[in-house]
């Protein structure tokens, strides 16, 4: 569990009707139906329109990573790729056959079998470059969904708080109302500017720094594999992958990574 998303979805909130108190606007001043509607719902369609179906959906399916980051310890990982190459020295190649099965994580499990089938070392990483570069590619335009909404959702915050000035200038006559009018009025612009500045922008960073992580974590795979494939030292391939841990985010009881 990443507690730092945890911690900061917390602090937000607390920012937001603490500031709010203590500004005078109360926790009413933060609730408005029109606002919501307005820049929740018209930032949801804006980045639908503009964005692919697989992509969207992708951007909803990773979300979760905000949470519970993908299995990603490297230093496990580091471990398996030297005990294989201690294995292939022994036994050959074909060795490693009985740790494919072994595997859940379906880009080393086919890694590992292309090596089991004799590929050459090059042809082993033009394969998998190709499979990881597409990878990336993809989950980084989904992390760039939310990065979207929190381009839209402040212009439709303007948007809302306009519409609200509209309607107060229709109560001129009124001037009991102008009061709640223009304090309801800007309530669309706070949604706007909090959803995006608190919510959608720092999401899709953490979301872009998972996927990178991903990236990196399976180059180093694919650099330990073709090792294996070249024959070289288990104690080599070992000091060269240790290379990808040494800015790697520390690892945590907490940090619900596991491979």
């Amino acid at each position: 569990m990443d507690i730092m998303t945890l911690a900061g979805l917390v602090l937000a909130f607390t920012a937001l009707l603490v500031g709010a108190i203590l500004k005078g606007a109360g926790l009413k001043g933060l609730l408005g139906g029109a606002a919501a509607m307005i820049v929740l719902v018209g930032t949801l369609a804006a980045v639908m329109i503009h964005t692919p179906g697989p992509v969207f959906k992708r951007a909803l399916k990773i979300f979760s990573w905000l949470f519970k980051p993908p299995p990603g310890d490297m230093e496990a990982l580091i471990g398996k790729i030297v005990e294989w190459s201690r294995i292939a020295r022994k036994d050959g190649l074909m060795g490693l056959e009985s740790q494919v099965d072994g595997e859940t994580d379906e880009f080393i499990k086919k890694g590992l079998q292309q090596l089991v089938d004799g590929g050459e070392p090059e042809t082993i990483r033009g394969t998998l470059e190709v499979e990881m570069e597409s990878s990336e590619e993809f989950d980084t335009a989904a992390a760039k969904v939310w990065e979207s909404m929190g381009i839209y959702a402040p212009t439709l915050g303007i948007v809302g708080a306009v519409l609200g000035l509209m309607a107060v200038m229709g109560n001129l006559s009124d001037p009991s109302k102008l009061g709640a009018g223009i304090a309801a009025a800007f309530t669309a612009t706070i949604y706007g500017i909090a959803s995006a500045n608190l919510f959608f922008l720092p999401f899709s960073n953490k979301l872009k720094y998972h996927v990178k992580e991903q990236a990196k974590m399976r180059m180093m795979f694919i650099e330990g594999l073709v090792s294996i494939a070249q024959g070289e030292n288990p104690r080599n391939i070992e000091a060269r992958l240790m290379g990808y841990v040494v800015h790697a985010a520390p690892k945590g009881k907490d940090d619900g990574k596991k491979t």
